[in-house]
């Protein structure tokens, strides 16, 4: 990797500045490619934006920033992409800077000599020559400040090319298809790449990174990302078919993997959801989260909804009064040799009640299976 130290003007950076979805973001007369599709999305808020512009304003250093020296001439950014786009949507005119006795004032809105300090202010950036795979490696290496990336991100940066392109326009953009039809089901955000970690776990049902990897190494040269996003579609079509109303136990289930073990079974959406009505007042349950995959298991699982256990006080008095004999086996046991058991198992319509407990040897609480 060759790597020169370059001094450039914050208006050579902002020549021919564009960013919109036909062309990306592009400045530096249109050599700089200030977005190349292993980066992230600008994540910026005001306050990191606004602090980009005052350091600039003040005279002070910004951070080394890396580009990647294409053997055309043109350039990408490897590191610095939130300081650049900062500086060019500042120029641009998307958002006003004053701090403390200065009053926020638009580009275009401050006096020439503002105007002056602000373009002919130098960034120390440098120049980098290498093949792929070294620019890739050098990518990994210098992000290791400011904002963390996340693993899909680095993914994205190990993989990119046309499939990691395509799968971002539905996956990784503010406002994009999939927050449209899904933000409710998952965690995290488009922007740091969740929603598109989540679509390949969902397609591959694994989150293991090995995992996700294989995949994207698969279809890395791929020209779209039709079928990530097919599947995407059939997962959420599946959740709103089967459980008509919202409820936010919903958000961050594993559903991917739910579809892939039940969505070839028939379920009656009217029932599911009186059934989840049910349950969301039942006091006897401690999971409400784990209520959905209780009722697609066929109400099996009942693992998942955590229900309430006896206490320790309600054991004891149970053990003494039984004085330590095991109902089914007729054995005598010590206190710790037994469990809580529910007379009327729950999904029976037992209760967790002192009535409806007994004491028996885990051999037989074993045996007797359901609460």
């Amino acid at each position: 990797m060759k790597i020169e130290l370059h001094r450039i003007k914050i208006r050579d950076l902002v020549d021919g500045y564009v960013d919109d979805a036909e062309s990306g973001v592009r400045g530096y007369g249109g050599k700089l490619d200030i977005r190349p599709a292993y980066q992230r999305e600008f994540v910026y808020k005001e306050k990191e934006r606004n602090a980009v512009v005052s350091t600039v304003m003040k005279g002070f250093p910004l951070n080394v920033m890396y580009w990647a020296k294409n053997p055309d001439g043109t350039f990408e950014v490897m590191d610095g992409q939130q300081r650049t786009i900062s500086l060019c949507q500042y120029f641009n005119g998307d958002f006003a800077w004053g701090e403390l006795d200065l009053a926020a004032k638009y580009f275009h809105r401050q006096p020439e000599d503002v105007q002056r300090k602000f373009l002919d202010y130098e960034l120390m950036v440098y120049f980098c020559e290498g093949d792929e795979s070294e620019k890739i490696d050098w990518f990994k290496v210098i992000n290791i400040a400011g904002l963390k990336l996340t693993d899909q991100e680095m993914r994205n940066a190990v993989y990119s090319g046309p499939w990691v392109a395509d799968a971002k326009r539905y996956f990784s953009k503010p406002g994009c298809v999939a927050q449209k039809i899904g933000s409710q089901y998952l965690n995290g955000s488009a922007d740091r790449q969740e929603y598109l970690e989540t679509a390949i776990e969902w397609m591959i049902n694994s989150s293991k990174d090995r995992a996700i990897e294989e995949y994207m190494a698969i279809h890395q040269g791929d020209g779209e990302a039709t079928e990530l996003w097919l599947h995407f579609q059939k997962v959420i079509n599946w959740i709103d078919t089967l459980f008509t109303k919202y409820r936010r136990e919903m958000k961050g289930l594993e559903w991917g993997r739910l579809y892939k073990e039940f969505s070839a079974k028939s379920y009656n959406p009217k029932e599911l959801e009186r059934r989840v009505v049910e349950l969301m007042i039942d006091k006897e349950v401690g999971n409400n989260k784990g209520i959905y995959e209780f009722l697609l298991s066929g109400e099996t699982r009942l693992e998942k909804l955590n229900l309430r256990q006896f206490d320790e006080d309600e054991k004891r008095a149970a053990y003494e009064a039984q004085k330590g004999i095991c109902p089914v086996c007729g054995g005598h046991f010590e206190y710790e040799e037994m469990e809580g058991d529910h007379i009327v198992p729950w999904v029976k319509g037992g209760k967790t009640a002192p009535e409806n407990l007994q004491m028996l040897c885990r051999r037989d609480n074993a045996l007797k299976g359901g609460r």
